[in-house]
């Protein structure tokens, strides 16, 4: 079994923007979006988003067609198969949703590299509207994480899945990640682990505001190249290292790898 666990956040990171704002924008919703942006939070914005295209009497194809159209850089797609074939244990965990991120994936043919997606849920109902709710029922179950959007603490996340990959001798982790939901698990990863924050975003801002917070090697990437350079410097050191990747299969059934579930000193790498 790999060793290595590379966990990727979704919206700025594998795909370079945002797929909520690309599909208000390419569907006709940008004026409602910004009249109830202040009023509600963001999943019940986009559902209500969602509410709005069924309205028009848009389809869930139709916003499916929309979200193939979303672009997606070259060397994020080559990263992804490398990491994979030099057999890391590939994860998202996104505050996107369901039915984006699977869209977007199925489309550039890499969801299957992906051992677990663990996201806001998605369901399409009886009328066939595209309903989107939190990860975290944050009026039943709240997480109690401070540093945290209400709906879903990335950091909790993190150390399930640390749990289980330490069970599975998997005792590294890489995260990738740029938003200011990808501080918390950063702060949770240990000496042997590694985070690369997307430079000028709000994770990169908010750890090189007080970086002795964290106890992870730190690797800056601004753009595709940079991420698939510093993503595989990092497995192929660990490789030589003596802690190599070995090949495991996740497995032909990828229906059930979309998870809704509740749940010192700094090193800064600038170049490698």
């Amino acid at each position: 079994m790999s060793r290595i666990v590379v966990i990727f956040d979704f919206d700025r990171t594998i795909i370079d923007g945002d797929s909520d704002n690309w599909v208000v924008t390419q569907m006709g919703l940008t004026h409602l979006f910004d009249q109830l942006f202040s009023t509600m939070p963001w999943n019940s914005l986009m559902n209500r988003m969602m509410e709005e295209l069924h309205l028009q009497q848009k389809t869930i194809e139709d916003i499916g067609e929309c979200l193939k159209q979303m672009p997606l850089h070259p060397k994020i797609i080559s990263a992804i198969k490398s990491a994979h074939s030099m057999g890391c244990d590939l994860r998202i965990v996104s505050d996107a949703n369901q039915f984006f991120i699977k869209t977007i994936l199925e489309q550039h043919q890499l969801f299957g590299f992906f051992t677990e997606i663990i996201t806001n849920p998605t369901s399409v109902d009886d009328d066939g509207r595209l309903r989107i709710v939190p990860y975290h029922d944050f009026k039943l179950s709240p997480h109690g994480c401070t540093l945290c959007p209400t709906h879903m603490c990335k950091g909790m996340i993190l150390e399930g899945i640390q749990a289980f990959s330490r069970q599975n001798g998997k005792n590294i982790t890489i995260y990738i990640g740029d938003g200011g939901g990808d501080y918390c698990p950063s702060l949770k990863l240990g000496e042997n682990d590694h985070v690369m924050p997307r430079k000028k975003f709000p994770l990169w801002e908010r750890i090189h505001r007080n970086p002795s917070l964290l106890k992870a090697t730190v690797h800056e990437w601004s753009n595709g190249e940079e991420l698939e350079t510093t993503l595989l410097h990092l497995i192929t050191c660990r490789a030589t290292d003596g802690n190599q990747c070995v090949y495991a299969s996740t497995g032909s059934d990828t229906t059930s790898k979309v998870h809704s579930r509740p749940a010192s000193t700094i090193k800064v790498c600038q170049s490698l």
